[in-house]
């Protein structure tokens, strides 16, 4: 695959969820969401939409308008997710999406990623916590940077 099109296809299938966030300082909580869309061919009423959708799925429509700065950890967590899966992507890459979350969101964020994964999206998640761990189709465990049998 030539490097155009390896780009078009992490563009168009693939997503990722930060351990550390990575939201845009200078983009409001909506505007982090909406920018992966922002990116394909998607119009503007349908990104509004889902970012709606999102926004009140994950109990932070009244956040809409802050910034990352005026966030805890957790709620900037909660975008990071929003703004991974806004997508719809096919395969998404998890760091720890449940670490800076208190025990409820946590849950929620790995019911949502059972829903996704039953719904055909590939997750590929990394976590300390064994009890999330335990919910994925396939565990592998590394020790000192090696693959345990």
């Amino acid at each position: 695959m030539k490097d155009r099109q390896r780009k078009a296809f992490a563009r168009e299938h693939i997503a990722l969820v930060f351990q550390h966030y990575h939201l845009l300082d200078d983009l409001t909580v909506a505007e982090n969401i909406e920018l992966p869309l922002s990116y394909r061919d998607v119009p503007g009423s349908q990104r509004k939409a889902r970012v709606a959708d999102l926004l009140d799925r994950f109990g932070i429509v009244a956040k809409r308008d802050l910034f990352p700065r005026q966030l805890s950890g957790g709620q900037q967590q909660m975008v990071a997710v929003a703004r991974a899966i806004v997508t719809r992507p096919r395969l998404l890459l998890a760091d720890e999406p449940t670490g800076a979350l208190h025990s409820s969101q946590g849950e929620m964020i790995m019911d949502l990623l059972t829903e996704l994964n039953r719904a055909g999206t590939t997750i590929v998640q990394v976590t300390h916590n064994p009890e999330y761990a335990a919910r994925g189709n396939r565990r592998c465990e590394l020790f000192d940077g090696w693959l345990r049998p």
